[in-house]
């Protein structure tokens, strides 16, 4: 009698399980880069359209979070960028620096992910975009970043 009541048991908790729809197969989101970017920069020239106008960042957990610097532009137009660390910064595994130029072209190239490790992009004497993109060992890539460098004059 004690066999068959487990064997209900057991026969109605894998129903419910069952009907709760917890044994289907989970799919992984399409919205995921599956793209593997070389170390070395890449160039791109033909010219995007509204590539200088800057959209929203991503929200970074915040013990994941890492902060990146895009510094003011210099007198010749370079445009330094550091990584400043954080909370999540033993977790990067790439740093992709985009720069968009007013004259249409455009750069990435990748940053250090050790505190202080820094970038000099060469913009021009007008304004440029900057947009930063952070790897992460768990997959997810995050846009940490994404500025207008202004060129100022006197």
């Amino acid at each position: 009698m004690q066999h068959k009541i487990s064997f209900l048991v057991i026969l109605l908790v894998c129903a419910a399980i069952g009907f709760a729809g917890c044994t289907g197969t989970q799919s992984t989101p399409a919205t995921q880069p599956a793209t593997a970017t070389p170390a070395a920069t890449q160039v791109s020239i033909a010219p995007t359209q509204n590539n200088l106008e800057v959209s929203p960042t991503d929200s970074m957990p915040d013990n994941l979070a890492v902060s990146v610097i895009v510094q003011e532009k210099v007198y010749d137009g370079s445009i330094p960028v550091v990584f400043d660390g954080g909370k999540g910064q033993y977790l990067v595994t790439d740093i992709e620096v985009t720069l968009y130029r007013s004259d249409g072209t455009s750069r990435t190239v990748n940053l250090g992910h050790n505190k202080g490790d820094t970038v000099n992009l060469d913009g021009t004497r007008q304004t440029d975009r900057v947009v930063v993109y952070v790897s992460e060992v768990n997959g997810q890539q995050y846009k940490v970043d994404d500025v207008q460098s202004v060129y100022r004059t006197r």
